[in-house]
């Protein structure tokens, strides 16, 4: 199977380490065919500073050097390097994205909730506390609100860490597919691509994005499926990718296809998994 890991972050967004060289020597090292690089995006210069894990506008060329760097490095080398930008969809976030999507011929766009209304990010180590003015209910309506509206945007490739919102244990009682089911909606009307971040595994929750009951439902709805890391640092890249994969053969009875999924902007193609 081909191996990809299209969620990857640079240290422009300040929480990251490593150089292009370093991630492109462990992407080859591992045998990927596919590394993407999509950083967390800066926020309107108006907006600056908005938070301490991006990088502002004005750094946009450094970024682009970073990439250009990583794919100069992989030159002959058989790895495509992908360029995108990991986006975060707040009201009225729109414009600036269309803005961004002109700012290089990105490859794709991965679109991610990190923050609800009134309560800060979501993955925020002391979200659990912040969150008490809202019951587990409330914040679960918003965040997949915002999921749904993001999908139906048409602005992204990819839904980074789909339910990001568990991250801290906070999951209402009950059927979830009360949440879910308008974003599969969503999913299937815009023929967009779910990532499982493998991520998950190394955080509070201990569980992928997406949990095993949402994951089967994007997989018989034959909702696009790829494997991302999340990696903030080069040993970190394609961190659990065959446990991921054994995942999926699970959940389809072994009855596991990968094939080509096109971006939204048609330069390249996504390797995606779904049940045959």
């Amino acid at each position: 199977m081909y191996r990809t890991d299209y969620h990857t972050h640079t240290p422009l967004c300040r929480h990251a380490q490593g150089t292009p060289g370093e991630f492109v020597n462990q992407a080859l090292q591992l045998g990927l065919c596919q590394y993407g690089i999509a950083d967390h995006a800066p926020m309107p210069p108006q907006q600056e500073p908005y938070d301490e894990w991006r990088m502002f506008s004005a750094e946009l060329p450094l970024y682009a050097e970073w990439i250009n760097a990583a794919k100069d490095k992989a030159k002959g080398t058989g790895l495509q390097v992908l360029s995108g930008l990991e986006c975060d969809w707040l009201p009225g976030i729109e414009p600036w994205i269309t803005e961004l999507r002109t700012k290089c011929p990105w490859d794709y766009l991965i679109g991610s909730v990190h923050y609800l209304p009134g309560n800060g990010s979501v993955d925020d180590s002391l979200y659990a506390d912040k969150c008490l003015t809202n019951s587990i209910e409330e914040d679960w309506l918003l965040y997949w609100r915002s999921i749904e509206s993001m999908v139906r945007s048409g602005l992204f490739d990819i839904v980074g860490h789909i339910d990001l919102v568990k991250i801290w244990g906070r999951i209402p009682q009950g059927d979830l597919m009360r949440y879910y089911e308008p974003v599969l909606q969503a999913l299937q009307d815009n023929n967009m691509a779910v990532e499982i971040n493998t991520a998950g595994w190394h955080k509070h929750c201990r569980e992928q994005y997406p949990a095993i009951p949402l994951l089967r439902e994007l997989l018989q709805r034959r909702i696009p499926i790829v494997i991302d890391s999340d990696a903030h640092r080069p040993q970190h890249l394609s961190r659990g990718w065959d446990d991921a994969v054994t995942l999926l053969q699970q959940l389809t009875c072994n009855q596991l296809k990968q094939f080509k999924h096109p971006t939204r902007n048609g330069a390249t193609y996504l390797y995606a998994y779904g049940s045959l």
